[in-house]
């Protein structure tokens, strides 16, 4: 029983530590863009190089955020295929979606890779301060493991426990829970 409560305890620390990530470089990207529009309308000075920061930090954001929503499963779902199932019937519906999604995060993690070796090699840089790219590829695909780590602890949790499509539906309930 202990082990079981450390490893739930250490997953969900991970998952804690994921969000901050994801968020704090979601508020990154806002600071940014922000800056980018007060000052080329306001200030008539542009910031060098925001366009390119801006979707290379988006993209750094979603990637992290991708991990926190395998976790929480609070991305838009249609269950109405699941829903037509027995109980019994509907873990394994939602067990499958859930491989698939493992696998479509395992590909895109195999193919971010190739992305950051090939912008390292080839020394890419942004247009203006010649930033190199490869640590903003670098990080995105950080946050496809992490989103690889919480879909394979996800499946994990379906095989073993059986969570259902309605478990986060009351997410707000669940994640104060969760923090107690």
């Amino acid at each position: 029983m202990g082990n079981s409560s450390t490893g739930r305890r250490t997953v969900q620390r991970a998952v804690q530590l994921i969000e901050c990530v994801a968020g704090i470089v979601l508020g990154m990207a806002t600071i940014l863009i922000v800056a980018s529009a007060i000052g080329r309308y306001v200030l008539a000075v542009p910031v060098p190089d925001a366009f390119d920061l801006s979707r290379l930090i988006l993209g750094v954001a979603i990637a992290w955020g991708l991990a926190s929503v395998a976790w929480h499963g609070t991305h838009i779902k249609v269950d109405f295929f699941a829903h037509a199932f027995a109980p019994a019937a509907r873990r394994w519906v939602n067990l499958f979606a859930w491989l698939v999604l493992l696998v479509f995060t395992a590909l895109m993690t195999w193919k971010i890779w190739e992305r950051v070796d090939a912008t390292m090699a080839g020394g890419d840089a942004t247009m203006d301060m010649r930033l190199p790219l490869w640590p903003f590829f670098l990080a995105i695909w950080l946050g496809l493991l992490a989103a690889l780590f919480t879909n394979a602890m996800k499946v994990w949790r379906i095989f073993t426990v059986g969570s259902d499509l309605e478990e986060f539906d009351g997410v707000d309930e669940h994640l104060s829970e969760e923090r107690q």
